[in-house]
């Protein structure tokens, strides 16, 4: 249980309701508390950390203010939203955040009723409140619908999508923007940068200040002059504030406010909760608010590993091989020293994708585009049809967001753009919105795309290498989250033929395909079979698309069993692939396929989840000595 003496506000709010009552000294306290506990839970567990540092006033000033669960609040880049389920019922369940069978690390409907809208992905709840508004006002119900949207969700194009269009259908919603000039890595957002420089610059607050000054020497004109600037939606405000943007999208702006004080948030929210038509506030942020070390380097404490609370530095682990990540960023800023007319994109996340080495040493050869996938994309295309090779670099269920441009921007034309796709395939505690299970299903059914997805880390720079010197359209290359296996790396590297596999390990009684991370267990699963007499053939596949057929029309001729295996979605993936071409060649052969199940698999570890789901070396050698024997093999799993 919570410390009742440490947390003396904080131990007696379970729910909002708790709220209703107190004065602003007791919130002030609250805030102080949250912090506090969200410090000493999240430094023991790890976790998304400093967005939500940064978000505490605003969350319990809307709780504070609004009816909520009757209100509805949809929040953006939901690992800001800690401070919300802490004060929504779930403030012990903290201590199991992303942990398996724990709460989720972001905002999930079947988990409470406070959580009006799911929230993995970025720059999605301006649209999701605006749906929930207009449906309010089509059944004539007396709600409120509040968008907590920020920490970068303002560098996603949907974003101003869903303002435009707030703006036109002009129904009741109130949009609190979270200004904390960061969205993983600082902010790539030009709008966010005239905000800071135009509040920061002295003229702005002098002439702010003159012309309110000048109207109160003017008497009863005065007067009278103040409440027309006050009404005046476009005019002087627009002029001397930020908001002219929101103005101009039809949004009554207010701000900029002290997202931190959570007074004024308190006093503004009650200003304008009965207001008619869309409201945007203005509040600034600082990530991190309250935690020294997250306040000095806000990327660096988005999200941790367990650290050490006072420090804020992480706990050392069990040393381990380099991560895919980082094979990958120094991979790449070899190639692009060889070839320069490579860039490198990333879409925030340069730290998670390795492009922060690229930044560091080849700076004009990386470009951040914010939280923006199709742009992202698109933009790789225009500098393709200009003889630069675009690599982009973009985790697995980000780049889902960009799903046509791929086909209509890239493909279609046949352009040179290589995607990287990393965190492919299970990623751990981050859930079912961050796991990489469907690539191998978007992609592989696209005209002219190339997929293959390395066995180790020393493939997977040998796989970059092909992709960058590949001139025929686009190419992808997948690879999972987490340390490598520890093999040696080449200085050189080695390019592959397309559409070539290679047979690791001979045997006359099983053949196992498999692509990814699955080759090693395959391997692995081989060895205990060969214990159990039977005699694996297992083959690195290396390519999704193109297969190797002639080595599936080589095999099919020794062996009547083959097993796919891949850790992706087995409707349309690898399987499916193989599966298609045997039938098309009316090969007579049994296929067992092994891969992800058709259902969205929750958090946990990554070991965790492969157990579960039975695609661990244990669970492949159970699969494949059944369907050896003639037994029935099941794919289904219990979470």
């Amino acid at each position: 249980m919570i410390d009742e003496i440490k947390f003396k506000i904080l131990s007696k709010v379970e729910y909002p309701s708790d709220l209703k009552n107190l004065s602003i000294a007791e919130l002030n306290t609250l805030c102080s508390e949250i912090r506090q506990y969200m410090i000493d839970t999240i430094s023991e567990i790890g976790g998304h950390f400093g967005g939500g540092l940064g978000a505490v006033e605003i969350a319990v000033a809307v709780h504070k203010v609004f009816n909520t669960p009757h209100d509805l609040v949809v929040w953006d880049t939901g690992h800001q939203a800690y401070p919300h389920k802490i004060l929504t019922g779930r403030k012990e369940a903290l201590k199991s955040i992303r942990l398996l069978n724990g709460i989720s690390g972001f905002l999930k409907r079947s988990e409470s009723e406070y959580d009006s809208f799911g929230a993995g992905h970025a720059s999605t709840s301006i649209s999701a409140a605006l749906g929930m508004a207009v449906a309010r006002d089509m059944k004539k119900e007396n709600r409120k619908v509040i968008s907590i949207t920020g920490d970068g969700a303002m560098t996603g194009g949907m974003a101003y999508e869903a303002l435009n269009n707030s703006g036109l259908i002009h129904s009741d919603l109130i949009v609190v923007f979270n200004d904390n000039r960061m969205s993983i890595a600082p902010n790539r957002w030009q709008i966010a940068n005239y905000f800071t420089e135009m509040i920061a610059h002295p003229d702005y607050n002098k002439l702010k200040g003159q012309v309110w000054d000048l109207t109160g020497k003017l008497d009863q004109f005065g007067d009278r002059l103040r409440k027309i600037v006050g009404k005046v939606g476009g005019g002087i405000k627009a002029i001397i504030t930020p908001g002219m943007l929101f103005e101009a999208l039809g949004f009554r702006y207010f701000g900029p406010v002290n997202g931190n004080n959570v007074g004024k948030l308190v006093r503004i929210f009650e200003q304008v909760k009965d207001f008619k038509g869309p409201i945007l506030i203005h509040a600034m942020t600082e990530k991190g608010k309250g935690y020294t070390p997250a306040e000095g380097d806000e990327q660096r404490l988005h999200a941790s590993s367990p650290f050490d609370k006072v420090t804020g530095v992480a706990y050392k682990k069990k040393p381990t091989p380099p991560s895919y990540t980082s094979v990958f960023g120094k991979a790449l800023v070899q190639i692009i020293k060889e070839m320069p007319e490579v860039m490198a994109i990333t879409a925030a996340m340069p730290d998670g994708t390795g492009l922060n080495l690229v930044k560091k040493e080849c700076p004009n050869n990386y470009c951040d585009v914010g939280i923006a996938e199709e742009h992202a994309v698109t933009f790789a295309a225009g500098l393709a049809t200009q003889g630069i090779k675009p690599v982009l670099a973009i985790y697995s269920t980000f780049l889902q967001r960009a799903f046509d441009q791929i086909i209509h921007d890239v493909s279609l034309q046949k352009l040179n753009v290589v995607f990287a796709l990393d965190r492919a395939g299970l990623v751990g505690a981050d859930g079912p919105t961050h796991h990489g299970a469907f690539d191998l299903s978007y992609l592989r059914f696209i005209p002219g795309m190339v997929l293959m997805a390395p066995k180790d880390e020393s493939e997977l720079r040998d796989m970059l290498y092909t992709a960058v010197k590949y001139e025929g359209g686009p190419i992808a290359l997948r690879y999972p989250r987490g340390a490598g296996l520890g093999v040696p790396l080449k200085e050189n590297f080695d390019l592959i033929e397309i559409g070539k596999s290679e047979t690791l390990i001979e045997g006359n009684d099983v053949a196992l395909l498999a692509v990814g991370l699955m080759v090693n267990y395959s391997i692995i699963a081989a060895e205990k079979l060969k214990e159990d007499g039977i005699n694996c053939e297992v083959t690195n596949m290396r390519f999704i698309k193109p297969l190797d057929e002639a080595y599936i029309d080589d095999v099919v001729k020794r062996h009547s069993k083959i097993v796919t295996l891949e850790e992706s979605s087995l409707i349309g993936g690898f399987g499916s692939a193989v599966l298609e071409y045997c039938s098309n060649k009316n090969y007579s052969v049994e296929i067992l396929r092994i891969g992800l199940p058709d259902k969205f698999i929750d958090h946990g570890t990554q070991t965790q989840l492969h157990e579960i789901i039975g695609i661990d070396p244990d669970g492949i050698t159970e699969k494949v000595k059944l369907f050896f024997t003639k037994k029935n093999v099941t794919s289904e799993i219990v979470m």
